[in-house]
């Protein structure tokens, strides 16, 4: 007597995954996301180190050259400070995907292990939904101008003052400027504004827009950013 085949029997997919139900459960899902932003975290601050360096290492080539060879340019510098500046554009564009994974693994820490290890309960309880928040639907936390004054007070601040002393060190030194140049000692604010003449443009006109460009530095670095004292000492 032939058996009649059984049909296959399929177990419908559920429409959401399960939820954590005991707290155990609770503990491990925030552990391995707390690990998994962490990581994330982690590979942004490798592509912001990579930017520096790339800014620190083509200002150091440049003014090894320039201040060694008395036929380099000081057009040379001008380019580097325009190449450094969109390193640092770069660079601020990646810190604010830094910023979010930042702002996650912090807040874990605070309202979570930070209670935890101090014996407390945490001071507020909207923490996760904050967190669900951010990852539903997520958000740039701060502008790219003020991801450009964080990384100018850390570190291109340094980088554009360097460039910017050897600069006007290439224009008041005789011995290396371009040969043709006068190799009298220069005294004067006018004769370093007529060495910063650059092709058909006169000095003053180059000197003017060095000056604007450096006076913006200024304000973006020290007036145009947050507070940041929210989060400690510890800034990146």
């Amino acid at each position: 007597m032939d058996s009649e085949p059984h049909a296959a029997t399929v177990t419908p997919a559920p429409h959401n995954p399960p939820a954590p139900t005991t707290t155990s459960e609770y503990i491990t899902v925030l552990a391995h996301f707390h690990r998994a932003e962490l990581a994330r975290m982690a590979g942004w601050r490798d592509r912001i180190d990579r930017t520096t360096n790339w800014a620190i290492t083509g200002a150091g080539a440049v003014l090894s050259l320039t201040l060694s060879t008395p036929s380099s340019h000081h057009g040379v510098l001008l380019f580097t400070m325009l190449l450094v500046l969109l390193l640092l554009i770069i660079e601020a564009r990646r810190y604010r995907f830094f910023d979010v994974y930042r702002a996650r693994v912090r807040l874990i820490e605070r309202h979570f292990f930070a209670p935890v290890f101090a014996g407390s309960k945490s001071a507020t309880s909207e923490w996760t939904q904050a967190l669900a928040a951010s990852l539903d639907k997520p958000t740039f936390l701060i502008s790219l101008r003020v991801a450009m004054s964080r990384r100018l007070r850390r570190n291109y601040i340094w980088i554009f003052l360097m460039l910017f002393l050897s600069w006007i060190l290439k224009l008041a030194t005789p011995k290396l400027q371009v040969e043709g140049t006068s190799g009298n000692p220069v005294f004067s604010i006018r004769e370093i504004v007529d060495n910063a003449s650059l092709g058909h443009l006169p000095g003053w006109i180059v000197v003017a827009a060095v000056a604007v460009f450096y006076g913006w530095l200024v304000y973006t670095t020290f007036f145009a950013h947050d507070k940041e004292d929210q989060d400690g000492d510890v800034h990146v």
